[in-house]
């Protein structure tokens, strides 16, 4: 099981980004998937949450900036990012609870993390 994230990259404050995040390998289903990110010299924080019947959360910090989004045919999740600040600047990581073929759980996937840099 992989989590592929893209989308990352250097920006003005005030411009926009999209984050995706694609869910890959033998799996037979997906729960709840996210966004996390660590910014300089902080600890990772969670961003936003959406759940497999699209229910969602976000952090104070981003709300009515930032979207997060699943295509639950492509097993993808996506965060659009409008109005980025410099404070936005960290690396994101997406997350999935996946359950294996065979297994009766849900176990926590992480992504490789995308860089994001909003300059001022």
């Amino acid at each position: 099981v992989q989590l592929q994230a893209s989308g990352g990259g250097l920006v003005q404050a005030g411009e926009s980004l999209r984050l995706s995040c694609e869910a890959s390998g033998s799996f037979s289903s997906v729960d709840s998937m996210a966004w996390y990110r660590r910014g300089p010299g902080k600890q990772r924080e969670l961003v936003a949450t959406v759940t497999s019947a699209g229910f969602t959360n976000y952090a104070e910090s981003v709300k009515g900036r930032f979207t997060i989004s699943r295509d639950n045919a492509k097993n993808t999740v996506y965060l659009q990012m409008k109005s980025l600040k410099p404070e936005d600047t960290g690396v994101y990581f997406c997350n999935a609870d996946l359950k294996r073929h065979g297994s009766d759980w849900y176990d926590s996937y992480w992504g490789q993390g995308t860089q994001v840099t909003v300059s001022s």
